[in-house]
């Protein structure tokens, strides 16, 4: 990948991560106002918006032409051979609600998520940063990471509960000690870390968006991502098609799981 587009990338993360941050700081009472609907469908809280327009300046301004599909604006097509697939505020109910773990999420990819070749998460209240590029391995803050070869014998995991669980969720939430965190990529990248030993959610919920960076991170680190079925996931980069989501250490703990 031309390295434009990975400088355009990180700059791009970068100035949402420093806007949130000031908007934290300065609008915290605004964060959670509902200001509208995204292209996803759901509602765009001011957060949101700020976050979304930071990109799609930094993005417009720049000399490497990339497209970007974002949860709040759709798919816009500026020509280029890439497309920014992000989530500019993942976690936002946590952002409005002062919980610190939610993060600005940024895939590079041309049409479906296996082709995705590059992929930066970042820690917006802590600033930790996860990268990956394709077959180049993960990192956090510059450090190679990885999987660990077995889980815990504690299992450890994240479920998304509320609303969206379901039976194979609710059983696993009986079964293993459970955490439910609120932002996709952020729990992704815990199990790339070996912080957690899985991630699931169980219902057709999460768009591409949601997970095109944490997904290669996972990959990258070692991990395996599939949906509930045990399927190697990839979808089409576009806000139409939604998945579950199953992210763990190897193969033998996804088939666990599902079991």
């Amino acid at each position: 990948m031309d390295e434009k587009i990975k400088m355009l990338a990180h700059k791009t993360v970068d100035k949402i991560y420093r806007k949130v941050r000031r908007t934290c700081l300065t609008e915290f009472h605004r964060l959670g106002t509902n200001i509208g609907i995204g292209a996803d469908g759901t509602p765009t809280k001011y957060v949101d918006k700020v976050a979304d327009d930071v990109a799609l300046k930094v993005i417009r301004k720049s000399d490497a032409k990339v497209n970007i599909l974002s949860e709040e604006s759709g798919f816009l097509n500026y020509g280029g051979n890439y497309t920014f697939v992000l989530d500019p505020v993942d976690g936002t109910r946590n952002a409005y609600r002062d919980i610190p773990f939610y993060s600005v999420s940024l895939g590079v990819g041309k049409s479906i998520l296996s082709d995705v070749e590059y992929g930066i998460v970042q820690n917006i209240p802590t600033g930790d940063i996860f990268i990956a590029e394709k077959n180049h391995g993960a990192f956090l803050n510059n450090k190679c990471v990885g999987v660990p070869d077995l889980p815990s014998t504690d299992l450890l995991s994240s479920l998304s509960l509320g609303k969206n669980f379901d039976k194979l969720t609710l059983s696993l939430a009986k079964r293993n000690i459970v955490r439910s965190l609120g932002s996709a990529s952020l729990e992704m990248c815990m199990v790339a870390i070996g912080a957690l030993d899985y991630y699931v959610v169980g219902r057709e919920y999460m768009r591409v968006t949601d997970i095109a960076a944490s997904t290669l991170i996972v990959r990258e680190a070692g991990g395996v991502v599939t949906n509930i079925y045990g399927e190697k996931l990839d979808m089409p980069l576009n806000l139409d098609e939604r998945t579950s989501v199953i992210a763990a250490c190897n193969e033998e703990l996804v088939q666990k799981i599902i079991s």
